[in-house]
């Protein structure tokens, strides 16, 4: 059992800063993600494409952006779970939270944060007969160990990044590459798009547009997919393994049911503090819902702030908490673990 201050749910832009406010204040906290990384659907959908609306930063890709709030949360050790979802929340009678993950850790908390932004993502599947029977075979929507591959002759389905991202990493490596999609309009950056484009024209890969309606499948092994183009006739490409990489769509997940008062799939939430329903449970970010709410990163990061001295009242209930600023304070230099600034006359 993990004893903790606070669990925070997602391991977004959001869901890290708020590690980094709840580290001002004194209080520790443990990081879990659906996802194998941190970053959530910044990371996920669009890792680089740039971002202008962060304060002070006039722009940076959503990798950048990680890494630096990576950095600056490092001074309170957060503690990551990720690729694990929480299936249980319970309140229990000393007043914290008993959680529990899909991969059996256990948690003791006194408070809770969802900045699940719009919850887990799960891949757009392919809806084929015996999809299900080869999926993690030779049939992948994600890739754990792309020596798997080596050698062989590979198809990737799809037209944003990480589609093109694994063509680029691959072309070299394997016996054969085929990309396909149902169009010749791509999501992924122009850069990528015009490498791959490129790697055609050596004959390195192939490009081939069309919808694929059937996979051959013989001794539980995939053998061969069928794609039909827009003009109706069907190609039938040999290959041993499929990557599909259509995207990635939110689903609330467990958290459907944990009683929290929802609109649309959504959080309602007191914007005081971010408060929910139940007492301790708090929310900020994408999956939380409130008159005027704008769905940026800045406003999350505001609500974080908040989040934070909500917490911090509800673990200790009439304790004064005084608003300190981080040039002046030496309790929050002491936290941060820096040098208390040279004053300038």
């Amino acid at each position: 059992m993990i004893n903790t201050d606070v669990v925070i749910i997602g391991a977004g832009p959001v869901g890290l800063f708020q590690v980094f406010e709840l580290g001002l204040l004194g209080l520790r906290a443990h990081i879990i993600d659906s996802m194998p990384q941190i970053g959530g659907q910044c990371i996920e959908l669009y890792p680089d494409k740039p971002i202008y609306d962060i304060p002070a930063i006039p722009v940076c890709d959503a990798r950048e952006l990680i890494t630096r709030l990576r950095q600056q949360i490092e001074p309170f050790a957060p503690q990551f779970h990720l690729g694990t979802e929480v299936t249980e929340v319970q309140q229990t009678a000393a007043r914290r939270f008993y959680l529990r993950t899909s991969d059996g850790t256990e948690f003791d908390a006194a408070a809770v944060i969802v900045a699940a932004g719009v919850g887990a993502f799960r891949p757009r599947r392919l809806q084929l007969p015996g999809a299900e029977e080869i999926e993690g075979h030779f049939l992948h929507y994600k890739i754990p160990d792309p020596a798997l591959f080596a050698g062989k002759d590979l198809i990737i389905a799809g037209a944003g990044d990480s589609a093109l991202d694994w063509v680029l990493a691959l072309y070299d490596k394997v016996n054969s590459l085929v990309l396909v999609h149902r169009s010749q309009e791509f999501r992924a950056a122009n850069s990528k798009v015009r490498q791959m484009e490129q790697l055609c024209a050596e004959q390195k890969m192939q490009f081939l547009e069309g919808d694929i309606t059937a996979l051959d499948i013989a001794d539980g092994s995939l053998k061969a997919v069928s794609v039909r183009a827009s003009s109706g006739l069907t190609n039938r490409v040999e290959t041993d393994h499929l990557l599909v990489f259509w995207g990635l769509h939110p689903k609330l997940g467990p958290i459907a049911n944990w009683g929290l008062h929802l609109q649309k799939s959504q959080i309602e939430v007191n914007t005081s503090c971010f408060a929910t329903n139940i007492p301790g449970i708090f929310a900020v970010g994408d999956i939380n819902i409130y008159p005027g709410k704008k769905k940026l990163i800045l406003s999350g990061f505001h609500e974080a702030a908040l989040a934070a001295f909500g917490v911090r009242e509800f673990i200790t209930p009439g304790e004064k908490v005084h608003l300190q600023y981080t040039t002046t304070s030496p309790i929050m230099h002491k936290r941060l673990g820096v040098n208390a600034p040279v004053e300038l006359t």
